[in-house]
């Protein structure tokens, strides 16, 4: 049984005690008809609650067994007053008290509490940000779990909605997907939603459908958990210039409206909590402290466990990677970013070409797995629209010509493990590359 419906069982209990100390003063004032109504109530309520057992718990469960002894003592209770006129106040409480009693007791220690988590992934490249999360509860079992992934939209540079998407057909064949318009938020009302999605209505390049902004969930759950899908650098609290570089991340609505919060690292949860102090006051600090957890990304928990003779590689991936000797092909992981695209326009494609080009001539030794930022065509027909076309023709032209992968399926852990060094942009990928201890190389557009 759920949480939710064994307070509701708890109170229906308390509903019962109340209308027993009810019976008796009208008994004991001579009212007898009110007597009556009251037990007639106390019946209704019985067989109300032995419904909901009975529909959580199966019918021969004992509470439904003792509420149905329960209903006979009342109507017991009922054909004496109602015949006889008179009866003995004491006598009926107790009997009553004594079988309300036992089905307290059996609510208590019989019925076993479960928990129902959902997570709602929105982009199923992301999904490595909560399954350790989901696995540790699907795995627990008291805990019912729903992998729910959620709709969401690509913007218009005006900030309108454009294209609907919805990846829930390629999440790991292992992960049990529910669809979005299956599961009714409103009466489930589940005990934890996971999100990894912060932003609500403040992203310019894409926005999940309105109904799962973080806003918006939290009437759907006692306890809201947000889980960052990227991971930061890892910086010193203490300086002040690396503090401020991050204070856009510290205060997305999802980190205000969640109950709690996990990040990376105990040094990361300082530098939120320094950060949302400075934005509320002083006084919300214990606030933020008992809310951010430094617990670590579940990214890394995943790309850890992720072995190499596990993975799905295509076919025509190993044939770019095979030599003619039959060896294998050095690969190098080619990531470009959202951020660097943004900032650097025509000169990032200038260098774009640059870096294919000069691959290109390694094609023998090295192989390139290009791994785009997955929102990289959305910032671009967003944000940056005069560059789309131009874009497009590099990806077209790498992708025809065969010598180098050109990755943007769903799963990031497969190019990182497969990798043997990585070049490109600042981004997430860096340091899950200095975790594993793989060579990393900055790209430089000036260097062309």
């Amino acid at each position: 049984m759920r949480k939710a419906d064994k307070k509701q069982a708890e109170e229906f209990v308390g509903l019962l005690k109340r209308a027993h100390t009810g019976i008796k003063k009208s008994l004991e004032n001579k009212k007898r008809t009110e007597a009556l109504e009251l037990l007639e109530q106390c019946q209704n309520c019985a067989i109300r609650l032995g419904d909901i057992i009975e529909y959580m718990e199966g019918e021969d469960f004992v509470t439904v067994r003792l509420l149905e002894d329960y209903c006979e003592t009342i109507y017991q209770m009922y054909e004496e007053i109602r015949q006889q006129g008179s009866i003995n106040a004491n006598k009926v409480f107790k009997s009553l008290h004594k079988a309300l009693i036992c089905i307290e007791n059996s609510i208590k220690n019989d019925i076993s509490v479960r928990t129902e988590a959902v997570f709602l992934p929105y982009k199923a490249s992301m999904w490595d940000s909560l399954e350790s999360i989901w696995r540790e509860a699907d795995q627990d079992p008291e805990c019912d779990t729903y992998v729910i992934p959620i709709p969401y939209y690509d913007r218009n540079p005006d900030g309108s909605f454009r294209e609907l998407h919805y990846e829930g057909g390629q999440y790991p064949e292992y992960v049990p997907v529910t669809d979005y318009r299956e599961y009714d938020f409103v009466n489930r009302r589940p005990d934890v939603i996971y999100i990894h999605n912060p932003y609500d209505d403040c992203n310019f390049v894409t926005s999940v459908h309105p109904f799962f902004y973080s806003k918006n969930l939290k009437q759907f759950t006692d306890k809201l958990v947000y889980v960052p899908y990227f991971i930061l650098g890892e910086i010193d609290p203490g300086n002040e210039e690396e503090v401020k570089r991050m204070e856009h991340f510290c205060t997305t609505p999802g980190v205000m409206y969640a109950d709690q919060v996990i990040v990376q690292s105990e040094n990361m949860r300082k530098a939120y909590i320094k950060v949302l102090t400075r934005e509320t006051g002083e006084k919300r600090k214990k606030y933020w402290e008992e809310k951010i957890k430094g617990l670590g990304s579940p990214k890394v928990s995943k790309l850890l466990d992720t072995r190499i003779e596990d993975l799905n590689i295509p076919e025509e991936w190993r044939r770019i990677l095979e030599k003619p000797d039959a060896g294998r092909k050095k690969i190098v992981l080619y990531n470009t970013s959202v951020g660097a695209l943004l900032r650097y326009e025509e000169k990032i494609l200038r260098k774009m070409r640059s870096v294919l080009q000069a691959f290109y001539k390694e094609r023998e030794d090295i192989v390139l797995l290009w791994r785009p930022h997955p929102l990289i065509q959305a910032t671009i027909e967003s944000m940056r629209p005069g560059l789309w076309e131009e874009y497009r023709e590099i990806v077209a032209e790498y992708k025809r010509q065969q010598w180098g992968i050109y990755d943007d399926s769903p799963d990031l852990d497969r190019a990182l493990v497969m990798s043997d060094a990585y070049y490109g942009d600042e981004s997430s990928l860096v340091e899950l590359c200095k975790i594993m201890g793989k060579p990393i190389m900055i790209q430089n557009v000036d260097v062309q």
